[in-house]
């Protein structure tokens, strides 16, 4: 009986809608078997309508899960009063692939219809759950608050007592009622600014303020700045696109520039006349003809013979430079007198001028630059340094600049390289161009392998280049010194035994690294058959069961181990992680082992093959989140970032090694404050504060079962105190979470997708 009132309850305030889905447009059913129904959309719009008597008004919580062929999907619900959907409000909810979504709703009145856009796009998807909860008014209001303390720029590091008091002075200030200002502020939350959809949007928004304070070319004295040298190859270049390259740098906002042209032996003579009219037209431009045709590193020597600039940099003859390119470079060098390298972001340009694919970088990211040439352009070199390594070199032809940065880096460093996180750069992607699809140039790749192989040569450093799995990439696999470190790997864990076996079987029968010890850290096991696990898999040479009879503090737990492991290098190890490839902690120690490397992090899937952890991005969700979340395991990522080495502010600790000696010098995990959450990233930048590099790697595969030992954080007291931890990494690490120099701040600290801000 009991059983039966509490369906009765639920089910007045559970209105479960799968079974009300009815196609309407756009959306047709490909197979219907064992009670699961796969659709597929056929457009943008695809359409269902909820059959339903109608809605009440008042709060609702939206649940909605999709399993989809895609990542980076949005859905929306629509609202309409009239019942046929003709006038409805629409209300976005960007999708986590196979994940339950979330949005509160308000309805100030009946709703009459609603509508269900499953995606935005034609491909197959399959409805898991769909719901409607009814809230009562301080529960929707919390959580409202909540979300906006941890994802809204206005409220961020609010409580939540001070995100409702902040919502409620500001309304008045806009005349507006308390729930339409606080329901527009969170559904600013869930705006996902996409690049191939949003970016002309976001033009619009960010460069034209920028461009409308630019300063005078009159107003800026040659005591302002430096002379910066521009080079520009030509041979044989469309006359049209010659132009609006040369035009870009004529109307330059800063006006202390040199154009240095060297025409490689153009058998077209309109090149010529087109070259010495605009170096008849001003002085600032000089040009060279070569009488032999040599390639564009020798084409770039040769311009570089009259540059007489402090600062050099390169603009290929078919690309622009954005009107205030060299006025943000002479700011940055003024502010940055130490600069060697300056660089911005770019975009790339079709045919018709029209751009598109922004790439917003990172700042300066050593291993990334190993794995890829990500500063590309615009890159501006001191020129004495430029001279210092020697200029281009033959033979590298389509990777020459990389070259030219591999041969800078001994000399480089993060106080001495800037990043301007502004597009300064359009690349021009027309027929046959590396902009416009990156396996145009195969030999641009082989120079870039050679880059890289010969810089690993010419330092003396344990590491073999080898081709990427991306196109224009690269993986460089360190080798493991001798004699071979013993590693300490501790896994924390209570009862769980049909999660902990899997994970102990895994790691000791799929690591092929010679030299380990397993440490599990028995926090109070009371399971039988965990208990009898632990005793049968003890007689394991290289496993040994230590108790922890204390309450549960993971930062405690895995300090108790690092104190007793044996090993030069310890292996933070959730007791639900499975090893995938067998040279997963060969390529972990290759890397941790490097001086200047501190806490190196894995590669981590779901059992469903989406991506759990890509590295951790400071700031997401309020705190730090993690990179390419729910992506599909074959996807690149952005800008190929998913199978690329690089630098992170952080990594988690679900698979997580550093040598013993740097969680010494740091002071291990902080159990006092982080208990639970955020011990992991806390450690990471205090290793980053130190001066090592934090580093994740694609090529140490491991699924993950996130959190299923400890659960969520789902009771009134694990709120509570996730909340503190919250705040003390609030308090601790301050505007660093706000400022992640592995990303970038024109992208969104809201998703974990690399979307526009």
């Amino acid at each position: 009986m009991k059983g039966v009132v509490v369906n009765l309850l639920k089910s007045l305030f559970r209105l479960e809608l799968i079974s009300c889905l009815k196609p309407v447009a756009d959306v047709e059913l490909e197979n219907h078997a064992a009670g699961e129904q796969c659709w597929r959309s056929l457009s943008e719009y695809p359409l269902f309508s909820v059959r339903n008597d109608g809605f009440r008004s008042g709060w609702y919580m939206l649940e909605l899960q999709l399993t989809t062929d895609k990542s980076g999907v949005d859905a929306a619900l629509l609202l309409d009063t009239s019942a046929d959907l003709a006038g409805a409000g629409r209300i976005s909810l960007p999708l986590r692939n196979g994940r339950i979504a979330k949005r509160i709703l308000y309805f100030p009145g009946r709703v009459s219809a609603l509508g269900l856009c499953p995606m935005e796009s034609p491909g197959r998807f399959s409805v898991d759950h769909f719901r409607l909860v009814r809230l009562v008014p301080w529960f929707a209001r919390d959580r409202l608050a909540r979300r906006l303390s941890s994802m809204h720029p206005m409220f961020r590091g609010l409580s939540k007592a001070e995100v409702l008091n902040r919502i409620k002075t500001a309304a008045e200030d806009y005349s507006q009622s308390w729930h339409q200002f606080a329901l527009d502020r969170y559904g600013e939350t869930f705006i996902r600014r996409k690049h191939d959809r949003d970016y002309q949007r976001w033009i619009e928004k960010n460069e034209s303020d920028l461009l409308a304070s630019a300063p005078c070319v009159t107003a800026v004295s040659e005591e302002d700045g430096p002379l910066i040298s521009i080079l520009l190859p030509t041979y044989n270049a469309d006359i049209s696109l010659l132009r609006a390259c040369i035009e870009s740098v004529l109307v330059q906002h800063y006006p202390y520039w040199q154009l240095c042209i060297a025409d490689d032996a153009s058998t077209d003579p309109a090149v010529h006349e087109c070259l010495l009219e605009y170096q008849a037209r001003d002085s600032r431009i000089q040009v060279t003809f070569r009488e032999t045709n040599g390639h564009i590193a020798l084409a770039s020597n040769s311009a570089m013979e009259f540059a007489q600039g402090e600062f050099v940099t390169c603009l290929d003859q078919d690309d622009t430079l954005a009107p205030h390119a060299l006025e943000r470079v002479r700011r940055a060098i003024i502010e940055n007198p130490q600069a060697l390298l300056i660089y911005g972001d770019e975009d790339k340009m079709d045919a018709c001028g029209q751009r598109f694919e922004p790439h917003f970088k990172p700042a300066w990211n050593p291993d990334l630059l190993l794995s890829q040439n990500y500063v590309c352009h615009l890159a501006v070199l001191r020129t004495d340094l430029f001279k210092q390594v020697g200029t281009f070199r033959p033979g590298t032809e389509g990777s020459q600049d990389h070259d030219l940065l591999l041969r800078c880096l001994p000399h480089l460093n993060e106080r001495n390289v800037v990043h301007i996180p502004e597009i300064l750069y359009h690349w021009r992607a027309v027929e046959g161009s590396t902009a416009l699809a990156g396996s145009n140039k195969t030999y641009a790749a082989q120079s870039g392998l050679r880059a890289v192989a010969d810089y690993l040569e010419r330092e003396a450093l344990p590491a073999q280049a080898a081709p990427g799995v991306a196109p224009n990439t690269y993986k460089v696999r360190w080798s493991i010194p001798e004699p071979i470190p013993l590693v300490s790997l501790l896994v924390p864990t209570r009862d769980g035994y049909e999660i902990l076996k899997p994970c102990i079987d895994a790691i000791l029968t799929r690591t092929e690294y010679p030299n380990f010890e397993l440490l599990i850290l028995d926090n109070q096991s009371k399971c039988p058959a965990t208990l009898a696990y632990l005793a049968e898999v003890s007689a394991d040479p290289r496993v040994t069961v230590h108790r922890w009879e204390h309450p549960f503090n993971y930062s405690a737990i895995n300090n108790f181990g690092a104190g007793i492991a044996k090993g030069e290098i310890l292996g933070l190890i959730n007791n639900d992680i499975e090893p995938i490839n067998s040279d997963w902690l060969c390529e972990m120690v290759g890397q941790v082992c490097r001086p200047v490397i501190g806490c190196v992090g894995a590669k981590l899937y779901y059992p469903n093959d989406t991506i759990q952890h890509g590295g951790v991005i400071l700031g997401i969700g309020g705190v730090a989140g993690h990179a390419h979340k729910y992506f599909l395991r074959h996807e690149y990522g952005y800008f190929s970032r998913l199978h690329l080495t690089q630098n992170l502010s952080a990594v988690t600790g679900a698979c997580l090694l550093l040598r013993k000696s740097v969680f010494e010098q740091v002071g291990g995990l902080n159990e006092e404050h982080l208990a639970v959450a955020y011990n992991d990233v806390d450690l990471c930048l205090k290793v980053r504060e130190a001066g090592y590099r934090n580093l994740w790697t694609p090529y140490a595969e491991l699924y993950h079962h996130e959190s299923v030992s400890r659960g969520a954080d789902d009771t009134a007291a694990k709120r509570r105190r996730a909340q503190r931890e919250t705040d003390y990494m609030r308090k601790r690490w301050g505007t660093q979470l706000d400022s992640d120099p592995a990303y970038n701040p024109n992208l969104t600290l809201i998703y974990e997708d690399f979307s526009l801000a």
